[in-house]
């Protein structure tokens, strides 16, 4: 190939290649052309990404390029090598694979075959979700047989990943972006990376300046983890009443008290683990796995308080989750009685 996709922001470091690996192992945005691209991970929404940007590239440097789908778990014989073959003009070929977690294993044998001796111009992508079925497959790639590369789309599950990728998506967009934008919208979209691109997408495109909490709040403002934040930071800072109004105004609006609680724990639970501990926030943020911000964010809630308030937070944290989740019969009750031990410090 005469080139090679521009490489994305980094989000996520792809994992060092084990012993057995020889191949280049990379993230998901530094997919690029190879005779075999084994995407791999658990992360459906990465790998999709990736998949798709390395048919852009592809597609762009020659129209022609032919794009075929296979799937793993219910594949013909011969498939591959059919769609493999030279073509009457030639056309470049993609091939996609998916479900190669659960392969059949006729696909199974035929795709270690074709490892002997690639197509010319032909790009066979195999997507594995996981699991140790096709594990040999997977083992003779990564150890060098076809020419391949590994694009790994692991799961992000920290914050901190996920904020990178927020910030990644808006360096690309070319859109400036605040912290405190980039926290709320990494609290309303934590459980769904997709909703999180789609959320840091439609802000790009319909932002004209910098995007603020203040843009974030006027667009989803609604979201559930949104308004439970809002109420964390209001009890964490004192001001009981705020809390609770705005606790109030979340149930009002259709808000689970479940997450709510989980709101806090995320909170009070840093705050714990930041207590008492020494050092610049860079420091601090890789030793217990945080951003930089959360650790700043969690040494301002902390001033005044004691170690014996922050233990009466978490036992009222457990009480208070227990509650919401059937062990009284009035769950706002519950929350209710958490926003006052956090708005006092955890002070009788």
């Amino acid at each position: 190939m005469a080139a090679r996709p521009a490489a994305r922001p980094a989000t996520k470091t792809a994992p060092k290649a084990s012993a057995k690996t020889t191949i280049a192992q990379l993230a998901w945005h530094q997919v690029r052309p190879a005779p075999i691209v084994l995407v791999s991970g658990t992360e459906s929404f990465l790998a999709e990404r990736a998949i798709r940007q390395l048919r852009d590239f592809l597609k762009l440097e020659d129209p022609s390029l032919e794009i075929s789908d296979v799937q793993a778990d219910s594949y013909a014989p011969g498939e591959l090598l059919t769609l493999a073959s030279p073509s009457l003009f030639g056309e470049p070929r993609l091939i996609r694979v998916s479900a190669v977690e659960k392969c059949s294993d006729t696909f199974l044998a035929e795709a270690l075959d074709y490892l002997q001796n690639p197509a010319e111009d032909t790009y066979v992508v195999l997507r594995h979700g996981g699991g140790v079925r096709g594990k040999k497959l997977l083992d003779t790639v990564r150890g060098g047989l076809g020419g391949g590369i590994e694009v790994v789309c692991a799961e992000l599950k920290k914050d901190t990943d996920k904020y990178d990728f927020a910030v990644a998506e808006f360096r690309a967009g070319g859109k400036r972006v605040s912290t405190g934008a980039l926290r709320s919208l990494v609290g309303a979209f934590s459980d769904d990376l997709a909703e999180l691109s789609a959320a840091c997408q439609q802000l790009i495109a319909d932002a004209t300046s910098e995007v603020t909490e203040a843009t974030v709040d006027r667009y989803y403002g609604g979201r559930v983890e949104t308004n439970a934040f809002k109420v964390a930071d209001s009890a964490i800072a004192g001001r009981r009443g705020e809390a609770l109004i705005t606790l109030r105004h979340a149930l009002s609006s259709g808000a689970d008290p479940v997450p709510i609680v989980a709101a806090f724990a995320m909170k009070i639970r840093t705050m714990a683990k930041l207590y008492g501990a020494h050092g610049g926030s860079a420091q601090l943020a890789s030793k217990f796995g945080l951003a930089p911000w959360q650790v700043e964010r969690a040494q301002r809630d902390l001033r005044g308080w004691t170690d014996e308030g922050l233990a009466r937070c978490i036992e009222a944290l457990a009480e208070a989750d227990a509650g919401v989740k059937g062990a009284v019969r009035d769950p706002v009750f519950a929350l209710e009685r958490l926003v006052g031990v956090i708005a006092r410090r955890g002070e009788l």
